[in-house]
């Protein structure tokens, strides 16, 4: 009996009720040019050994550079939030980009983006491609959290899940270039600390 049997994977892209409003999609032909003018924002589920924890993630477009991540043990909307909070804490985007689920429809996480100047942007229903850089960050071949962690990892602990998820996406940031980058790293071309990952000014 797989995982999957006992502890059912989520549905994170459930949409929202009527007062959830969907925004339309404002991507398509946009020529990205710049850090700060796109960033995606997804939730992905990472596997324990019983069970499932959460990881929502911000990743500017431009230089695939991870502004801000958080885990979570549960779907409840405050760690989207929490996120949310730590990501506009480094700047604002010109255009915040998701799916329809749920939690970005929800006028507490949209507000948040509208209050500090960013446009929001959706996916069309059904069409992942939309959110390709940020799907990418989970689940391409190279360079991504499910290929080079998740799936060779078997986490014991919610702990231990955060440390290593910590430490990957730390070195996903500062510690490898990418040869879509020039053969940079995302903080390299995001303007980040090489060192921390830190924005610098």
């Amino acid at each position: 009996m797989g995982l999957e049997t006992i502890y059912p994977k989520p549905n994170l892209s459930r949409p929202g009720g009527p007062q959830h409003r969907v925004y339309p999609y404002l991507l398509r032909n946009l020529a990205i040019e710049r850090p700060n003018q796109v960033w995606g924002v997804d939730i992905t589920y990472i596997r324990l050994s019983q069970g499932w924890m959460y990881l929502v993630a911000f990743l500017d477009w431009y230089s695939r550079y991870v502004v801000a991540w958080e885990l979570s043990q549960t779907l409840e909307m405050d760690f989207v939030l929490a996120c949310s909070e730590a990501a506009l804490g480094v700047t604002t985007p010109q255009i915040i980009n998701s799916d329809q689920g749920s939690h970005f429809t929800s006028e507490r996480f949209t507000s948040r983006f509208l209050s500090a100047g960013a446009q929001v942007s959706m996916d069309g229903r059904g069409r992942c491609m939309d959110n390709i850089f940020t799907e990418r960050l989970w689940r391409s071949v190279k360079y991504s959290v499910k290929y080079e962690e998740v799936y060779l990892s078997e986490y014991g602990s919610p702990r231990e899940a955060r440390q290593r998820l910590s430490r990957y996406l730390s070195f996903y940031n500062v510690g490898r270039p990418h040869q879509a980058l020039g053969y940079k790293t995302p903080a390299q071309v995001y303007g980040a600390d090489p060192e921390t990952g830190a924005e610098t000014a």
